[in-house]
């Protein structure tokens, strides 16, 4: 009850509407067909991108429409999305797999003991054009990775990624420079 109170009836029958879409995603075993769900539910894919087996969360906050996937994108297995603010990948960005992209961050109840140190935040992600997530990599809310830009596998972005760099680590940090 003190969910529904908190945000409200309206918001707790969209989580409900939004659970059940989740509930149904993973039916869609092709990727062609993920491609067109989401598509249909507002999300922006373009053309010669492929989703493998990637789940969503926070659903409920902006909805599929703040997913944009530009062309020839790659997005890998078991990658986690978080939807509750925008996340938008560029042309020809690849995910590797059991990448995680959150964009927000929240303790909990608006009366939780952390919550004046912690505020509620979201901010979108933006992956640039070309750039590379290996595999396992966390990105936090708020952060921009630059064009043709790599993060490492295993890495935490904590920071922009500026463009031509390597980044490794947690949290990760440059490594090294290099030409397009």
């Amino acid at each position: 009850m003190k969910a529904i109170e908190e945000i409200g009836l309206k918001n707790s029958i969209r989580f409900l509407i939004y659970s059940f879409i989740d509930l149904i995603f993973p039916l869609f075993f092709n990727p062609q067909a993920r491609k067109l769900f989401l598509s249909i539910l507002g999300a922006h894919i373009g053309r010669g991108s492929m989703l493998m087996k990637v789940s969503f969360f926070n659903w409920h906050h902006k909805g599929p429409k703040s997913l944009k996937i530009g062309n020839e994108c790659f997005i890998g297995d078991l990658t986690l999305i978080d939807l509750y603010d925008n996340v938008i990948l560029e042309d020809q960005v690849t995910i590797a797999q059991r990448v995680t992209i959150i964009t927000h961050m929240n303790v909990g109840y608006k009366n939780h003991p952390l919550q004046r140190a912690f505020p509620k935040k979201s901010q979108q992600v933006v992956l640039k054009k070309g750039c590379v997530v290996g595999a396992s990599s966390t990105i936090l809310h708020g952060i921009t990775i630059g064009e043709k830009a790599f993060v490492a596998a295993g890495s935490v972005v904590t920071k922009n990624v500026p463009a031509y760099t390597l980044v490794a680590g947690v949290p990760a940090k440059i490594i090294r420079k290099f030409e397009g």
